[in-house]
């Protein structure tokens, strides 16, 4: 088996051109890159350089075996990438969700004994290979996962209002559909993962002014009639919270759709890991509702 250091030498001196550069490079001495390339030719079995007085190149083969060795160590590199995150998954619980609800809830607990973190991104697909592949612990959707090695935990359901000016028919109604929602113009958050998709598809004539600054949103707010929307827990976060204006009346939203299940979807080896954490998950939405 040829050593994994005789090829990251002769993938330098590729990029290099000359042993003192790729010395260098290495940080080593100019004699030991020279008895390495030796090495490496010899355990190849076929001529890969040149050896000119002064110079040393690399023959049509030695390019060759050069791209190929970098193949090589590209792979050894994924390989170790894919071990420590492996291992890092085993002492950090790391998490992501695919709307802010339920990170709301997280950063609400008091979690002393838990090493935790959090993606504060939300994410939009490939939920399936993220646990796979190790690169999050635990993610909180609101659908279950179905496959053989991933499990998924119901946690609570989240439930859409609309706030509306005091003014607007639909005001005086403890709830409306979303169908009684078409033709208005909303002020909306940018980033609330799944909602935007659900919002948009119910309802389809309305317009969105998506506001990625909270100053912004709340001026908007207090200089128009716009309705907007919340959640039993975005309520939870203070920062939301002093979003909220009196002159909205908050209308329960009575679609389906406006009330979507949580779950905690992970690995079912990690089931031991996560119990501590998915229970404090669970009494604390259960408080909320």
């Amino acid at each position: 088996m040829i050593d994994l250091y005789l090829l990251e030498e002769l993938v330098a001196f590729a990029k290099y051109g000359t042993l003192a550069k790729t010395a260098e490079s290495l940080a080593v001495t100019q004699p030991t890159i020279t008895r390495g390339m030796q090495k490496l030719e010899d355990e190849l079995g076929v001529k890969i350089f040149n050896r000119q007085p002064n110079r040393i190149t690399l023959t049509k083969v030695g390019e060759f075996a050069a791209k190929e060795a970098e193949k090589i160590i590209s792979v050894n590199q994924n390989y170790k990438q894919k071990i420590k995150k492996y291992a890092l998954s085993e002492d950090i619980i790391t998490i992501a969700a695919n709307a802010p609800g339920p990170l709301i809830i997280l950063n609400s607990l008091k979690l002393n004994s838990i090493n935790l973190r959090k993606q504060h991104e939300l994410i939009t697909d490939n939920f399936i290979n993220l646990l796979l592949n190790n690169q999050y612990t635990c993610l909180l959707l609101n659908q279950p996962l179905k496959h053989e090695k991933i499990t998924s935990t119901y946690l609570g359901t989240e439930n859409l209002s609309v706030h509306l000016n005091e003014f607007n028919d639909l005001a005086s109604k403890n709830e409306v559909n979303f169908s009684q929602l078409q033709n208005m113009t909303f002020l909306v958050f940018y980033d609330i993962g799944v909602w935007r998709n659900i919002i948009q598809k119910e309802i389809p004539n309305a317009k969105f002014l998506y506001q990625k600054d909270a100053g912004n949103f709340k001026e908007i707010r207090n200089n128009s009639i716009f309705p907007y929307f919340t959640t039993n827990l975005s309520l939870v976060d203070t920062s939301w919270r002093q979003q909220i204006s009196n002159d909205r009346k908050d209308v329960k939203i009575a679609d389906p759709t406006a009330h979507q299940q949580f779950y905690a979807c992970f690995l079912k080896k990690n089931r031991n890991l996560l119990l501590p954490l998915i229970n404090q998950i669970q009494d604390e939405w259960e408080e909320i509702d």
